[in-house]
């Protein structure tokens, strides 16, 4: 089998995961705060784990012993390494897409562009250990849906475009949503040499400009 054969099938999984989530998310009630707690500290010892060793070498036993948590409890809640990964890039997604609407900012940005490169990077390590895996194409496919819904809500809240039809409105957010991951990848690529909030403002530019 191909490196890129391997990159496939984990993508596979994670996306058979992401319906099952959704599917559990409709079913389960607000979990409790010692819930939450749980699984944020489940999710923090999987993301220190992945920067200090690769994905694949770590197992769901390295993950309760550095979050001090139960087999039991873990498997409650996550279906193995890759669910509980994938609970982390979606809370990570979700606080992002809707962070301006959520805060009611009042301003032109559909996205906060320089509060999301600000953070990734930050996190260089784990950007290379997604990459190194083959999982790094799963954030993205996650996050251009996760933002194109962020971002039509936000061009609905700003009325600029209540002209336009509900469809074209949506196909627009996507695209936009493509061309901020895009920004990112391209950024990244070239050592994040511009300052986050000069990002935020190319990008806006380009946002309006493009939609007059």
């Amino acid at each position: 089998m191909s490196k890129n054969d391997g990159s496939k099938d984990e993508r596979s999984k994670l996306q058979e995961h992401a319906g099952q989530r959704k599917q559990k998310e409709k079913q389960r009630r607000k979990p409790d705060r010692r819930i939450r707690r749980t699984c944020e500290r489940l999710g923090s010892a999987l993301v220190a784990l992945i920067q200090e060793r690769p994905i694949d070498d770590v197992t769901v036993q390295d993950v309760l012993d550095r979050a001090s948590v139960g087999r039991s409890t873990f498997y409650l809640h996550f279906r193995d390494k890759d669910d509980l990964l994938l609970s982390q890039l979606e809370k990570f997604l979700e606080t992002m897409s809707t962070a301006l609407s959520i805060r009611k900012e009042e301003s032109h940005r559909v996205v906060p562009v320089a509060e999301l490169f600000a953070h990734i990077g930050s996190q260089k390590k784990l950007y290379r250990a997604l990459a190194d895996s083959g999982r790094l194409n799963d954030f993205f496919d996650l996050a251009q849906g996760y933002f194109a819904r962020g971002i039509e809500q936000r061009l609905t809240e700003s009325k600029r475009l209540s002209n336009l039809p509900q469809r074209e409105l949506g196909a627009r957010a996507s695209a936009l949503a493509g061309s901020i991951l895009s920004l990112l990848r391209w950024w990244l690529g070239r050592g994040a040499k511009e300052s986050p909030r000069a990002m935020d403002e190319l990008f806006h530019r380009m946002v309006w400009n493009g939609l007059q």
